[in-house]
């Protein structure tokens, strides 16, 4: 089996209120496996919303990733514009062309990007997991909804998974 991580939205522009809170406690799940997916050479795709409607552009500080996330060389940059992160972007390509199998979905907004794209990676023939407490949202009630929808991994799972790959 081969896994990638997808961290979806956590940008400037929708850290506050609530939002903010829960992309802080997603983060540290985040920060906690992304160590695993780099260790094992899986794929870490950063993707982010980009909308002239609501001003999150690329240069503007609403577009960049909140603090709280590092990205390094070698990870993937990608900027959507669609609620689905595989609807006119790259990818899908990206995660054939390195033969993945399951893709590990995290991120913001949990109840429209999150589930969108887990659709979306169903459609796109991949096997699509949540990050347990890895989503984040404006409210508790579409985290719930979302972990109550989708296949759930834990981190201590995802470690055990990719850790055993070596």
């Amino acid at each position: 089996m081969n896994y990638a991580l997808l961290i979806i939205d956590l940008q400037k522009a929708f850290y506050s209120g609530y939002a903010k809170e829960s992309m802080e406690a997603a983060c540290e799940s985040i920060n906690a496996v992304i160590p695993y997916f780099r260790k094992t050479n899986s794929p870490v795709l950063w993707i982010q919303h980009k909308g002239e409607k609501e001003g999150v552009l690329p240069g503007r500080n609403g577009f960049e990733l909140i603090d709280l996330l590092k990205p390094e060389p070698g990870d993937y940059r990608i900027h959507k514009e669609q609620v689905n992160s595989f609807e006119e972007t790259g990818c899908a390509q990206i995660l054939r062309e390195r033969k993945t199998d399951i893709v590990v979905i995290t991120g913001f907004c949990a109840e429209y990007c999150v589930l969108s794209t887990y659709k979306g990676a169903i459609e796109e023939n991949f096997f699509p997991v949540v990050l347990k407490n890895g989503i984040a949202s404006g409210s508790k009630e579409g985290i719930e909804m979302v972990e109550s929808q989708t296949n759930l991994i834990s981190h201590e799972v995802l470690q055990k998974l990719l850790v055993e790959k070596l």
